[in-house]
């Protein structure tokens, strides 16, 4: 038995992008949603990894780099600097 929480069907926003630096090649979608607190869902397409991020999580690259099984802590800090151009810097919603 479970507590149904919700089902919602929306219209969301999607970017790709793609970059390569010097050690490696990345392909990102980042998906943009009004659901879970308005932060957007990052995934990375070779991966699979994803990962709900707004521009405060990108302060914290040793979980980036956790998150997207990234080797290099630079690697870490370039993606960071590429995420923060594209996704939000929020104020606490209230989802719930």
């Amino acid at each position: 038995m479970f507590d149904h929480m919700y089902d919602e069907t929306e219209n969301a926003k999607v970017d790709f992008f793609g970059y390569a630096s010097e050690r490696a090649r990345y392909d990102f979608a980042i998906v943009y949603t009004n659901r879970f607190f308005g932060k957007p869902l990052v995934v990375c397409m070779q991966t699979g990894r994803s990962s709900l991020l707004c521009a405060d999580d990108l302060a914290n690259t040793e979980n980036l780099q956790r998150t997207f099984a990234i080797a290099d802590a630079e690697e870490a800090r370039e993606l960071a600097a590429l995420l923060k151009q594209r996704v939000p810097l929020l104020d606490f919603k209230e989802q719930y």
